[in-house]
């Protein structure tokens, strides 16, 4: 997979996780893409470890549950470190 390709995945999926995820999040569309890449990543690595599954086209299913699963996981713990810097 390209580079923009791998841009664009980690974009959507971002997007993707946060409809998913119940309650507000904060960041406009650069910190979705940025969570979206990151998750991305962490869902290719997680799959290749766990599943012997990685990243490997843009169209394949896989790819984009492997991403979507990765960006909300970064999604959590990006929300539960904002949460905590707010309140302590």
């Amino acid at each position: 997979m390209g580079f923009i390709a791998f841009l664009i995945l980690g974009l959507i999926a971002g997007a993707i996780a946060k409809l998913i995820l119940p309650g507000k999040q904060s960041g406009g569309w650069f910190a979705t893409l940025i969570l979206g890449v990151v998750g991305s990543m962490l869902g290719g690595w997680l799959g290749s470890v766990i599943f012997d599954a990685g990243l490997d086209e843009f169209w394949s299913l896989q790819s984009w549950v492997l991403a979507i699963v990765g960006s909300i996981i970064v999604l959590v713990i990006y929300g539960a470190t904002l949460g905590r810097g707010k309140n302590g």
